[in-house]
C-alpha cells in the first residue's frame, strides 16, 4: 500500500500535497510494531509509528515513502527499545501512550491538556489537538536531530546528534540557535562559550528572535523577527521535482543538507555541509586522542603510551605511581606529538626558550601530564587532553609524559606514531566519506576493540 501511494505521489503536485495533506487520528486508534505499525500521512511519504531499534522498537516519525526508512524525529529517544508486544494508542483519556501487555503505560509526548485528536501531515509534522481544535503539541516544535521543509529552529532551541545511524539516542554534538542570533555547534556537555564551539554563523546582534529555516526548494537560511533574511546558508532554488530536502546534524557533529530523490533508486546526496573538514568537530574522538586526516578519511590516534579505553577515549598504558619516589624504579620520558591543537586547559604558563627546558619543567612537576610548547611558551596540562587534531600548518608541539617501565615501542621523535597490526585493532576509528552512497548518511567503519566516541 505504501509503494502504491508513493508512486501516485510522484505523478501529483508534490509541493502542494506536502503542505496541505493530513491524516486524522481519532481517540481509540492504535498501532502495534508487528501489525499496522504506523499512521501514514495522506501521500504515504511520512509515517508516525514504530521503527526498528536494535532487537526492539522505538516510536518516531520517518520517511516511509522510500525503501530505506529514514528517521526524522524520535520520541523518548534515550529510552531502551520496547518489544513487539506493546500497543501505541490514543486513549480515551486524551493521552498518547505505549501500553504493554500487562497494562503498564509510557507517555509518548507530554501535553499540558487532554488530547482530542492527532494528525500526521504530509509535511512530516505530527500534531496533537485539544477539544477546541487548538494545537497543544507538535513535532515541528520539538525537534531531535532533523529539520524538515517548513520547519524552523527557533531562538533558544537546539538539535542533538544521534549515537549512530541505527541508534537514535542522544549523541555527543549539538547545534544551537542562540538568543544572540548566532547558530553555533558545540560538543553536547559544554557551555555556550566560544572556546568550545567549532562552527558559528557569525550572525550575532543581527536582529531579535533569529531562527533557522528550511524551504521545500532546499533554501536553508537565518531570518530575524522582522522577516529579514540575515544569512543564506544555501541559495535554494534546487529542483523540487520528485525530490525532498532535510537538514540533519550527523553523528560526526557536522550538519548537512540532504536531498532525497523519490524514485525507485531513492538516491540520497549531500547538498551542503557546515564543514568539509571531518576533523573539525570537537569531541568526536574521546579523551586523550586526536584526529588525523588521511586523504578523504580520518582516523583517531591515541597519545603515545595510551590505549583505547572502554569509555571511548584513551587511557594510560603504564602504571601511575608517585613520581616523587626515590627507589629508582619509576622512570618517565617525554614523547612528542607534533603539529596538533588541543583544548587549552593549562594550569601553569611558563616562558621558556627551548623545547628541552619545557620538557624538564614537566618532568620535574608531579602534577604535569603534558605540556604544549609553541613560540617560547610552555603550557602545563593535566589529564584529560581534549579536542585534539593534527594540522600540518600548526606549529604547536604536544610533549606527553610517559612511564617507560610498562611501555615499549614509543614513536620516534617528530614521527607519526607507528601503526602495528595490533595498534590498528585497538585505537583506529575510520570515518569514510559517504557522499556517493544512497544507503546511509555516514559510514562508520570500526576496527575491533574500538568504540564510537
Amino acid at each position: 500500500m505504501v509503494s502504491i501511494l508513493f508512486f501516485l505521489l510522484l505523478s501529483t503536485n508534490f509541493l502542494a500535497t506536502t503542505q496541505q495533506g493530513q491524516f486524522n487520528i481519532s481517540l481509540g486508534s492504535s498501532i502495534t510494531p508487528t501489525g499496522n505499525s504506523s499512521w501514514l500521512s495522506p501521500s504515504g511519504l511520512y509515517g508516525f509509528g514504530f521503527y526498528q531499534k536494535g532487537n526492539g522498537f522505538s516510536v518516531g516519525i520517518f520517511i516511509a515513502g522510500i525503501p530505506q526508512k529514514t528517521v526524522v524525529w524520535t520520541a523518548n529517544r534515550d529510552n531502551p527499545p520496547v518489544q513487539g508486544n506493546v500497543t501505541l494508542l490514543l486513549i480515551g483519556g486524551g493521552r498518547l501512550v505505549l501500553q504493554s501487555a500487562d497494562g503498564q503505560e509510557i507517555s509518548i509526548v507530554n501535553s499540558h491538556e487532554p488530547v482530542a485528536k492527532a494528525s500526521m501531515f504530509d509535511s512530516g509534522n505530527f500534531i496533537l489537538y485539544n477539544s477546541d481544535q487548538e494545537i497543544i503539541w507538535q513535532s515541528f516544535r520539538n525537534p531531535t536531530n532533523t529539520i524538515l521543509p517548513g520547519q524552523s529552529l527557533l531562538a533558544g532551541e537546539e538539535l542533538f546528534s544521534s549515537v549512530s545511524e541505527t541508534n537514535q539516542s542522544t549523541g555527543i554534538f549539538r547545534l544551537k540557535m542562540q538568543n544572540d542570533g548566532n547558530l553555533v555547534q558545540y560538543p553536547k556537555d559544554t557551555p555556550d562559550e566560544a572556546a568550545y564551539s567549532y562552527y558559528s554563523s557569525f550572525t550575532d546582534k543581527r536582529g531579535e528572535n533569529v531562527s533557522l529555516n528550511l524551504d521545500v526548494d532546499g533554501h536553508l537560511y537565518l531570518v530575524n523577527s522582522t522577516g529579514f533574511v540575515i544569512k543564506d546558508l544555501t541559495p535554494g532554488g534546487y529542483s523540487t521535482e520528485g525530490t525532498i530536502y532535510l537538514m540533519k546534524i550527523d553523528t560526526d557533529g557536522i550538519f548537512r543538507l540532504y536531498s532525497f530523490k523519490l524514485n525507485q533508486n531513492s538516491s540520497v546526496s549531500i547538498v551542503w555541509a557546515s564543514s568539509v573538514d571531518k576533523c573539525s568537530s570537537k569531541g568526536l574522538y574521546g579523551l586523550n586522542r586526536y584526529c588525523v586526516k588521511n586523504d578523504r578519511d580520518i582516523y583517531c590516534q591515541c597519545l603515545p603510551g595510551y590505549l583505547v579505553s572502554g569509555e571511548g577515549g584513551c587511557q594510560k598504558n603504564f602504571s601511575t605511581e608517585n613520581c616523587e619516589s626515590k627507589d629508582g624504579n619509576i622512570k618517565y620520558t617525554i614523547d612528542r606529538v607534533a603539529n596538533t591543537t588541543w583544548e587549552d586547559a593549562s594550569y601553569s604558563i611558563l616562558s621558556l626558550p627551548t623545547e628541552e627546558e619545557c620538557e624538564r619543567a614537566c618532568l620535574e612537576d608531579c602534577s604535569c601530564e603534558a605540556v604544549m610548547f609553541k613560540d617560547g611558551e610552555c603550557r602545563k596540562q593535566k589529564l584529560p587532553l581534549r579536542f585534539g587534531r593534527k594540522l600540518e600548518s600548526e606549529s604547536n608541539l604536544a610533549l606527553i609524559k610517559v612511564g617507560v617501565s610498562n611501555f615499549a615501542g614509543a614513536p620516534g621523535e617528530g614521527d607519526e606514531p607507528k601503526r602495528s597490526k595490533k595498534d590498528s585493532q585497538t585505537d583506529l576509528l575510520i570515518i569514510k566519506d559517504s557522499s556517493a552512497t544512497s544507503k546511509s548518511f555516514l559510514t562508520l567503519s570500526f576496527q575491533s576493540g574500538d568504540l564510537s566516541a
